[in-house]
């Protein structure tokens, strides 16, 4: 086969949609392409999502704040739909201090470093009357695809875990049409449509999909000796730990038993809690911290948060 010679316009490209029109392909090219994208640009573009708040006056979720309209569990909601731009390795905070009647909006967080709202207009509360006070602060992480609440779990009092959607692509649409090249008419035209949250432009998503497709077909063409090739870094950050035991770190009983009744049942849960958060579970401590992440060294794992 011909070495592939094609060209790739963007129509009606903003800031958050945009078409691309790739043509002339050979024949099925169109739609070994296009599903090939569509697949990549859904599940594999890194994005940011808020994944856990915690509310000044709220315990829990299931009850209100006085002089606001929204339950907390509608703010859990609307702060869901709160689109934010992060690429850093580590989660980051971000807080929102409003006070006396008015809209409470996403523009009204004080990012951190490195943290854009995408969405600062969106209405998160209604406060009703001047005395009315809303303090939030949200912990801010990079990731990919979804991830449920229950990843989250936490044993410290007032931290409510948020379902994220880090994904930053809403919508992907593609279409393959006939086109001609001179008198051959059995060419392919692939349009892709790609909507996202604002918080990455369509041409930057379609590159860093093409640039996914091309790093794991690249393998597949030039594959590495069998005990020479080393995960990348997402599977390790996904998997490392996940199928170690707490009770196989051989901790003090007393240290074991509040990681357990505090719901850590595997190493993973411990490298995905900050020590700020380890050392506030009942029974625990900075000293108990420290002794955890010795085991965990000894173990070849590193506490990062």
């Amino acid at each position: 086969m011909t070495k592939p010679q094609f060209t790739i316009v963007s129509q009606d490209a903003s800031a958050s949609y945009a078409k691309f029109v790739i043509e002339p392909l050979p024949q099925g090219f169109g739609h070994t392409l296009g599903n090939s994208l569509r697949r990549v640009l859904y599940g594999s573009i890194p994005g940011a999502a808020i994944t856990s708040i915690t509310i000044n006056g709220a315990t829990h979720q299931f009850t209100s704040i006085a002089g606001v309209q929204e339950d907390v569990i509608q703010l859990v909601l609307n702060l869901k739909q709160v689109r934010v731009s992060y690429t850093g390795d580590k989660p980051v905070h971000i807080t929102l201090s409003a006070k006396g009647a008015g809209v409470v909006t996403a523009g009204d967080f004080e990012a951190a470093t490195g943290v854009t709202i995408a969405n600062p207009e969106f209405e998160i509360a209604h406060l009703s009357d001047k005395s009315t006070k809303l303090e939030i602060v949200a912990t801010v992480e990079a990731g990919f695809g979804y991830s449920p609440a229950e990843d989250r779990r936490s044993a410290t009092v007032g931290v409510i875990p948020m379902d994220a959607t880090f994904t930053p692509v809403t919508r992907v649409n593609y279409t393959v049409e006939s086109t001609r090249v001179g008198r051959v008419t059995n060419f392919d035209k692939l349009l892709v449509e790609i909507t996202t949250d604002g918080t990455v432009a369509p041409a930057a998503a379609l590159s860093s999909a093409s640039a996914t497709l091309v790093e794991y077909f690249s393998a597949i063409a030039s594959p590495e000796s069998e005990g020479t090739s080393t995960p990348s870094a997402l599977s390790t950050k996904t998997s490392v730990g996940s199928n170690v035991a707490v009770e196989e770190l051989d901790l003090p009983t007393r240290i074991a038993n509040a990681l357990q009744k505090a719901g850590f049942t595997t190493v993973a849960d411990l490298l995905s809690t900050p020590r700020e958060t380890l050392a506030k579970v009942k029974n625990l401590g900075g000293k108990s911290v420290k002794i955890i992440e010795v085991a965990l060294r000894e173990r070849g794992f590193e506490m990062t948060l």
